[in-house]
């Protein structure tokens, strides 16, 4: 079978880029990955990678918090399972990296766990409360024994189920050698009900397992609000690597053979088909064809493709099937090297330092050094065990983070709500806080200040006939300037013409026999017409006529003509970058007013691009929607991609834009203004709280229910103040 006789039935490019396994593909030589899903701040990450570094033979480790992963360049003989024992030894959960997890969304799930944990804890705690109420009101002797005995039932197995989290990320921390901020709360629960337990045994008065409850509570919703911030995070170099083809044709003679990717050579003869993405990077050895090169380059037109061509791997082919000559296989190719590029950025930017994990860094020891200094002194002074336990207990519950924790997911909750009901989805926890400090904004053209949908604009400058001869052309082709025409002649409600020996010319354009005349639609230069090659525009030809010229603009999407005003007027500095044609880009730069552009910007020069600003002192905010803006989205600072964007673009962006209207983009950076003020704010309030409060467990003029109450109180405080983020004041 001859090229020319291959099937040309256009696949879909989703299916055909599916990611897929064959058992008979080798392995490649890889760097080791393993899931550490236990991770959640920067001390986090500095412990695994340190502990990581020490082990023979690792090279390098760096950590992914959004993926919570670690990938490690290690020597041959080091195993993935020596490995994530070196990281449980360090206090984490650690386990040799499934690829088909890699599909699964862990925050996901882990939000409903903690949900359920929370529900439990909560409902315990209500019914705790009313048994307590019976007791303050003057329940005496073996009355409100039971009633304590009752609420020691209700408390242990809720709180074996519902305080895991705290418990095991404790004894994992104090395993290692370290502290973290779950050991003064897995403390503080404990004290509470062993001193509970105390009091009932002794037929005591007062008991706190109320207390216990109340504060794993509020310690649940601070850490279910920031595994709902989290849960729509995804890795986009994931997204990039599902770009990659699984399986491709190679010609051995005339015969295609199909085989699996990885055992593709340099200079092996691959075939791919018209709606197929290429596997390799390459020269076209036979064939012409056009080719979509928007998700690499945002190139606006599809370019075309014959014998001497140089091709890339994750293009689309789109009309006639193309024999490359592969230049660079597997890792070597231009679109898994973007993913490796994007990869390292997004490690790079997960090492960013919340206001909370700066909060909390002597948080833990200094709150342990407090409760033992107060048990100390209080054993010393009174020689009573029980009380200084009881005192010991108040102290950490009335320091315990509950405030601490509520106060940056509270407010990011907060603003997230008010952004979404204004069509912006926050993917990332730490999104608002990033955006508060972005100084510069980097734009890309196509998809995002256009809508990257030609329009016919020179419609009506067309004959009746011309305009019926050319739709009869336009249905034929899958051009995007072809269904453009299309478009236009169906709103204009042109019937298209009858046409025989209808075809398609691969690269070239479409062909037919009209009322016994040749017509044809296509490119200019085909058609012997003279057009600018900056001008975005086709031609139409019937007969010995002279071509029609059809001219094509890309529109601004809503709201760009007012956003970069309002970003101007905010003092951000605003740059364009795009990989189409200096003229188009010029155009659009014109039209909003941007001073600073570049045209002609490949994948990697974006990313360099900004990293270099970044370097520079610069806080950017990155907003593009193509596979060639992913490295710039992920090493940005913080990034917006909108809904309509390819999936690596969206993966790789903090912030989704639901709707087409770019106007929401301003009042996001206002919100997240707003919202960091209301973070700094809740830090206040708890600290004021703790100044007040911790002499008083100090001297021992709060019990263990009276420091909840407080907690709880300072908690609600906290969270009051975050909901006016969502209102107009500043």
């Amino acid at each position: 079978m001859t090229l020319a006789e291959q099937p040309s039935a256009v696949a879909c490019p989703g299916c055909i880029a599916a990611p897929g396994q064959t058992e008979d593909a080798p392995l490649r030589n890889a760097s080791l990955a393993l899931s550490v899903p236990t991770i959640h701040c920067q001390a986090c990450i500095a412990t695994v990678e340190q502990a990581l570094l020490a082990h023979p033979g690792v090279r390098h480790a760096r950590v992914n918090l959004t993926r919570k992963q670690v990938t490690i360049d290690a020597a041959a003989d080091v195993t993935a399972v020596e490995l994530a024992e070196t990281v449980r030894a360090s206090g984490f959960d650690a386990w040799e990296l499934d690829p088909d997890a890699l599909q699964e969304t862990r925050t996901g799930s882990m939000g409903r766990d903690l949900l359920m944990r929370m529900a439990v804890a909560g409902f315990a705690a209500m019914n705790v409360m009313l048994l307590s109420v019976a007791v303050w009101s003057g329940a005496t002797d073996a009355t409100r024994d039971m009633f304590h005995w009752i609420s020691a039932a209700i408390t242990l197995p809720a709180l074996a189920f519902s305080a895991q989290p705290f418990f095991r990320n404790a004894w994992g921390a104090l395993r290692a050698g370290r502290l973290n901020m779950d050991v003064p709360i897995s403390l503080a629960i404990a004290l509470a009900v062993a001193t509970s337990l105390w009091e009932t045994w002794l037929s005591g008065e007062h008991a706190y397992f109320d207390a216990a409850l109340t504060l794993t509570f509020f310690l649940l919703a601070g850490r279910w609000l920031e595994a709902r911030a989290r849960s729509a995070a995804r890795s986009a170099a994931e997204e990039l690597t599902a770009l990659e083809v699984p399986r491709a044709w190679v010609m051995q003679g005339q015969e295609p053979v199909e085989v699996p990717v990885s055992r593709l050579n340099a200079g092996d003869a691959v075939l791919v088909r018209p709606g197929s993405r290429a596997p390799v990077d390459g020269i076209v050895l036979e064939g012409a064809s056009e080719t979509d090169r928007s998700a690499l380059t945002g190139e606006t037109l599809p370019e075309l493709r014959q014998s001497g061509d140089a091709v890339s791997a994750g293009e689309v082919n789109l009309t006639g099937p193309l024999v490359v000559q592969a230049t660079a296989v597997g890792a070597e190719t231009s679109l898994h090297r973007l993913a490796a590029l994007v990869a390292v950025a997004e490690s790079g930017r997960s090492r960013y330092t919340s206001l909370a994990d700066k909060a909390a860094k002597l948080y833990a020891p200094g709150v342990h050094i407090l409760a033992a200094l107060s048990f100390l002194g209080w054993l010393v002074w009174s020689g009573d065990m029980r009380v200084a336990a009881n005192i010991a207990a108040a102290v950490l519950i009335i320091t315990c983070p509950c405030a601490l924790g509520l106060a940056v997911p509270a407010v990011t909750t907060a603003a997230s709500g008010r952004l979404f009901g204004r069509g912006l989805l926050i993917k990332n926890s730490t999104a608002l806080e990033r955006l508060a400090e972005a100084d510069t904004v980097v734009f890309d053209k196509t998809g995002t200040l256009t809508s990257g949908q030609p329009k016919l604009s020179n419609w009506h400058d067309l004959t009746a006939d011309q305009k019926s001869a050319v739709a009869a052309l336009a249905q034929a082709s899958s051009h995007p300037l072809s269904q453009a025409v299309a478009a236009a002649a169906r709103d204009a409600g042109v019937f298209a013409s009858e046409a025989d020996n209808l075809r398609e010319i691969p690269g070239y354009g479409t062909e037919a026999e009209i009322a016994g005349q040749p017509v044809r639609l296509g490119r200019p230069e085909w058609l012997g017409a003279d057009v600018p090659d900056d001008q975005l525009s086709a031609a139409f030809l019937r007969g010995t006529d002279k071509p029609v010229i059809l001219s094509f603009w890309d529109a601004l999407r809503p709201g760009a003509d007012s956003l970069v005003p309002q970003l101007e007027a905010a003092g951000k500095e605003v740059i364009l970058l795009s990989g189409d044609r200096a003229a188009s880009v010029r155009a659009v730069a014109n039209a909003l007013g941007i001073t600073e552009w570049q045209a002609g910007v490949l994948p990697d020069q974006k990313a360099a691009f900004v990293q270099k600003l970044q370097e520079n002192g610069r806080k950017v905010l990155m907003v593009g929607d193509g596979l060639n803006d992913t490295g710039a989205l992920a090493a940005a600072h913080v990034s917006i991609s909108p809904a309509q964007a390819l999936d690596a673009a969206r993966a790789a962006s903090d912030i989704v834009l639901l709707g087409r209207d770019l106007s929401p983009v301003a009042d996001a950076l206002d919100t997240a203004c707003r919202a960091t003020k209301r973070i700094r704010e809740n830090f206040r309030i708890a600290t004021v709280y703790n100044i007040v409060a911790v002499p008083l467990a100090v001297a021992g003029l709060a019990t263990p229910l009276i420091a909840a109450l407080a907690m709880s109180l300072s908690s609600l405080t906290v969270s009051a103040n975050a909901l006016r983020v969502a209102g107009t004041g500043k």
